[in-house]
């Protein structure tokens, strides 16, 4: 069985290990158990008829006496490309468009309020190829673009916030690409933009042929639904820029990604989930799923042939929460929507249950990260006298 074959851990391991040992095996793996949300019979027909899978669950926090439940319908949506690389630039663009359209009126048909979209979703990811067309064709201007316009109106028509990243042209300073997540508003309104902050450097993972890292922070998006903090892609390798996220004020974290079953497969379920046990705010790592395959053949630098793919990307989107709960993911292989309610009321109980945030030393660590960028630095090891 390839890689691309295999559907989900969560239907293996529900296929081959009986219960009680089941309930067993996922408290360990998975936290508490989280609890299914019925679909609503119109968004089920239109992922049957559209061919994407639906999956809903809730994250409960413990009642309050003095504080109402913040409960929040988040949706997380992956998806392949729909025509072949080899079409023109707008007819794959807005292929894209329209069929992540439709997945968006079904999460709007399950309730959600904060809708988020994979890395460079509007395009395949020809970053590999480090050819520059006509790839760099599918960047547009974060706040006036195609893709930005169409957000829009999904915003306003389902009175959701969307997140919404792609490959910006930044016309105001000498056309320079970002990659980028576009914040759009429920009246439609461009709230902001936050760039990625760490740009891998892999094997075929070279982005810095189009575009650097970014330059706008650990920006904290006050909506009316909550504080939404964007993690794009390879930024969710480093501890400190969750951490950063969290110092801000953020309650949930999103990282869009496109990353592939032979790099990235077995950090996966650990790093998202990790951030939101860490920082005490809910996580959701969202892949986007399927084989690419481009014109070309390229190279990626470890001694193999040159291949017109960059391999599979595995899907496997999920949700986490700050206790350590996470949700099931969704397909290897399938194109999907998960829906997840969550209680924004978990993050404080989380932190007042285990203080994370209260023992944190930055201070310890600030003073000591100070010395060690500087050229002089010498690192603070004891040798044992032999």
């Amino acid at each position: 069985m390839s890689s691309g074959e295999f559907q989900s851990l969560e239907e293996c391991l529900e296929k081959h290990i009986p219960q009680p040992e089941l309930a067993e095996v996922k408290r360990i793996l998975f936290g508490k158990p989280v609890e299914a949300i019925e679909i609503p019979t119109a968004a089920a027909a239109l992922g049957k008829n559209g061919d994407f899978e639906i999956k809903a669950y809730k994250i409960n926090a413990a009642a309050e006496e003095l504080r109402k439940p913040r409960s929040v319908r988040t949706g997380i949506i992956q998806h392949k490309i729909v025509l072949p690389t080899t079409a023109p630039v707008k007819e794959q663009r807005d292929a894209i468009l329209e069929r992540v359209g439709r997945i968006a009126e079904a999460a709007a048909l399950c309730g959600v309020n904060v809708l988020c979209f994979q890395e460079a979703w509007n395009m395949p990811f020809a970053f590999c190829t480090r050819e520059k067309q006509p790839w760099c064709e599918f960047a547009e201007d974060a706040e006036t673009g195609p893709t930005t316009q169409f957000v829009q109106k999904l915003a306003r028509q389902f009175g959701m916030v969307i997140l919404s990243p792609i490959l910006e042209r930044d016309g105001v300073h000498g056309d320079t690409l970002w990659n980028t997540t576009v914040v759009v508003g429920t009246s439609g309104n461009v709230i902001g933009k936050t760039r990625k902050n760490h740009i891998p450097r892999v094997g075929d993972f070279n982005e810095s042929t189009y575009y650097m890292e970014g330059n706008t922070g650990h920006k904290v998006f006050n909506t009316k639904f909550g504080k939404i903090a964007i993690n794009i892609c390879y930024g969710r390798h480093h501890p400190q820029n969750w951490l950063m996220y969290g110092i801000n004020g953020a309650e949930m974290v999103f990282n869009p990604s496109a990353t592939i079953g032979g790099l990235s497969e077995p950090l996966w379920p650990i790093e998202a989930r990790n951030a939101a046990i860490a920082n005490s705010y809910f996580t959701f790592a969202i892949n986007r799923v399927g084989t690419e395959i481009f014109p070309n053949e390229f190279t990626s630098a470890d001694g193999k042939p040159a291949h017109r793919d960059f391999g599979h990307f595995y899907g496997s989107s999920y949700a986490a929460a700050p206790d350590g709960s996470r949700t099931p993911g969704l397909s290897r292989t399938n194109d999907g929507l998960l829906v997840t309610e969550i209680d924004l009321n978990l993050c404080r109980q989380a932190k007042d249950n285990w203080g994370f945030r209260m023992t944190q030393r930055l201070d310890l660590y600030a003073e000591s990260l100070t010395k060690a960028i500087k050229p002089d630095y010498k690192p603070d090891v004891v040798d044992e006298n032999l």
